[in-house]
């Protein structure tokens, strides 16, 4: 059981690190070129709950074999390094998601901030699906209860700006073209996580090896 949460332990660390180091680099590069906040302040901090909320089944998620056989070391240099690999993966699907909302759909700044909150809470609540294993995700299924509250939370936020509480928050309806993007981008960054993170292991375990 130990070995069990500290393997899902490490899981919430890497997409948390990697996820957050992501934002903060996109949120700084956005403040550069754009004349308002790419996101209120009452927007990130609902973003950051509903993350948290999706991440609450973690502890309750499968963990591999090879994570429990034997016991397993905190190493901060290897969180570091995956933050450092995976990070700018998530900054570069935000910068893609700042040109199309305003070049393709020409949003005002409340659009903006809408679809960057529903964008950025999208990518990395599911991103824990391709992190949680060093594996393939589609052969490591995760526990059933991570799946359903990860993707309620995404169908949460995309239904917010359509809702009552839209107002309180600054959130203006998306049109549907902006979701027709959303999904095909939300699954190429899912695809290229994967890939980045195949190379990044690969290369860990030459370095442990050799």
């Amino acid at each position: 059981i130990g070995r069990a949460t500290f393997a899902n332990i490490r899981k919430y660390i890497l997409m948390g690190t990697s996820s957050n180091f992501g934002n903060m680099f996109s949120m700084a590069g956005a403040s550069l070129i754009l004349p308002f906040l790419p996101m209120l302040p009452t927007q990130i901090l609902l973003n950051n709950m509903l993350y948290d909320l999706s991440e609450a089944a973690i502890p309750l998620d499968r963990v591999e074999a090879d994570e429990v056989k034997q016991p397993q070391v905190w190493d901060m240099a290897f969180i570091r390094n995956f933050m450092w690999t995976i990070g700018p993966v998530s900054s570069l699907f935000d910068f893609l998601t700042f040109y199309i909302l305003l070049t393709v759909l020409e949003a005002n700044e409340a659009l903006f901030q809408t679809g960057w909150f529903i964008e950025s809470l999208a990518t990395q609540t599911l991103v824990i699906f391709i992190i949680r294993t060093r594996g393939n995700p589609l052969t490591n299924r995760p526990s059933p209860v991570l799946v359903a509250t990860s993707c309620a939370i995404v169908a949460f936020a995309a239904w917010l700006p359509y809702s009552p509480l839209a107002a309180y928050f600054g959130f203006v309806a998306p049109p549907l073209k902006f979701f027709l993007i959303l999904i095909v981008m939300v699954m190429v960054y899912l695809a290229l996580v994967e890939v980045v993170k195949r190379g990044f292991y690969k290369f860990y375990a030459a370095r442990i090896n050799g």
